[in-house]
């Protein structure tokens, strides 16, 4: 069973974990859902296995949009805009249609994860299995305390893959202070994900009949 946070589910935000598979799978989602400009990122990816799982975070990310908000899954694509270069296209996704909601979206090696809820919201999934990069690597990347903690600790590579993954849920909220963070290994999938924003979360699955979109 997913973990579900014990705060009253009303405000939370919705976030799901589920391989890459179940996403391609599942009978209400479909590459067809996904808007031109997508398609047209999809078609420079030259490693069909990137590609599916590139495709799967994004219309996993239609799953928990739906699901929250109540539009088709063919209204609940994301936007997204680059700060640096000021283009659309890429950088942090948003919701031009829901502009108070935050979403994220994440891949990796056959999983995806996805995220949508009340204001700035991150997810991360890593396969479990996974290691971080080299320790100056990340030495420059995450909290001295924290990397210490978990280079001391009885099984450090998996504490480092829990750190690295908050982490990048926290980067992807906007590394605001007081963020609020649910981390939650998924045995099923072989997954280590985290969500980072800025209250409760409720994790549902990519399968359940619950957490499919309206029709």
């Amino acid at each position: 069973m997913p973990p579900r946070d014990p705060s009253p589910p009303v405000t939370a935000a919705l976030a799901a974990v589920a391989t890459t598979r179940e996403v391609l799978d599942h009978p209400a989602l479909h590459e067809g859902l996904l808007a031109p400009w997508e398609r047209r990122r999809l078609d420079r990816i030259r490693v069909p296995g990137r590609r599916d799982d590139v495709v799967a975070a994004r219309l996993l990310l239609r799953l928990c949009v739906a699901r929250f908000t109540g539009l088709p899954p063919e209204d609940s694509g994301p936007d997204q805009f680059c700060e640096d270069c000021r283009r659309y296209g890429h950088g942090r996704p948003y919701l031009s249609r829901r502009p108070a909601l935050g979403v994220s979206m994440s891949h990796a090696d056959g999983l995806a994860a996805a995220a949508v809820g009340p204001g700035p919201l991150g997810v991360d999934v890593e396969p479990a299995t996974r290691r971080p990069g080299p320790l100056p690597v990340l030495r420059r990347l995450l909290p001295g305390a924290e990397l210490r903690e978990a280079e001391a600790g009885p099984d450090p590579d998996a504490a480092l893959l829990r750190l690295w993954v908050r982490g990048e849920a926290r980067f992807k909220a906007g590394g605001r202070p007081g963020l609020r963070l649910l981390e939650w290994t998924d045995p099923d999938r072989a997954a280590v994900a985290a969500v980072a924003g800025t209250g409760p979360v409720t994790v549902i699955a990519c399968g359940d009949p619950a957490s499919a979109p309206p029709r």
